[in-house]
């Protein structure tokens, strides 16, 4: 499959399930770095704007680029009352934008889906000279006996979960991209769902089967039965670590 069509038919569960970032992860990639508020930045793989709503506040202007059309809308509803919004339609290797034209780039739970090797020279190409690239993602942990009965069941039984995941971005290969100046910082994250959000976040991946195939339904029963047996109350946390790597490229 296209990966810039993969998220075609899920923009909308997308928006409504996956975990934002808290603010102290914002405030570490601005209070660190060099930006401010004259800072231009672009947030590439941006999705629905899920990471770019929180920087916007922070930024004279942020490039918003995104192939897919879906998730472009869903973003372009959500932000474009927000004066230093910009949405592109790009991709990671061709970003439309000028060159040396960006004082930072930021990618959130989107890197694993980029060519790197071409999506390291065109970043070369936008950015300002020893700007900051900041690679970004919600990982979830299993750290509860739901979340543990849960990955399971995803490995177990969806076979593109493991080939798909951004879990296969090792420090290795993310610190061969950022080859200078290179850090890591964890931020922790909750989501507290009931039955609906679980099943909604569930739908909101990609490597998630359909709702109408027998597959999903298998799915559904087993993530359903988990939930009871764990929930509290009518809920359940969803725990992540947002983990943020920051270097230079070159």
């Amino acid at each position: 499959m296209d990966n810039t069509k993969r998220f075609s038919n899920r923009a909308d569960t997308y928006e409504k399930f996956r975990p934002s970032y808290t603010d102290e992860a914002v405030d570490y990639i601005f209070g660190n770095f060099g930006l401010s508020k004259d800072s231009v930045i672009a947030d590439v793989g941006s999705g629905t704007g899920i990471f770019t709503e929180k920087v916007l506040p922070e930024c004279k202007l942020v490039y918003a680029v995104e192939p897919n059309l879906e998730m472009r809308a869903a973003a372009e509803r959500k932000l474009s009352s927000y004066k230093s919004y910009r949405s592109v339609i790009g991709t990671s290797e061709k970003t439309t934008l000028d060159d040396a034209s960006q004082d930072a780039i930021t990618v959130a739970q989107a890197f694993h889906w980029f060519n790197i090797e071409r999506t390291k020279e065109e970043f070369i190409r936008i950015l300002k000279k020893d700007a900051f690239v900041f690679l970004i993602w919600n990982n979830r942990i299993t750290n509860t006996p739901f979340l543990k009965e849960y990955e399971n069941i995803l490995v177990t039984k969806i076979p593109e979960y493991t080939v798909v995941s951004h879990n296969n971005v090792t420090e290795d290969i993310i610190k061969k991209f950022l080859i200078r100046d290179y850090s890591k910082a964890v931020f922790p994250n909750t989501q507290i769902f009931n039955l609906e959000g679980v099943l909604g976040r569930l739908k909101s991946s990609s490597y998630t089967p359909n709702e109408n195939t027998k597959e999903y339904g298998i799915l559904k029963e087993l993530i359903v039965k988990a939930f009871n047996r764990y929930s509290e109350n009518g809920v359940i946390s969803f725990n992540y670590n947002t983990e943020i790597y920051s270097g230079k490229i070159a």
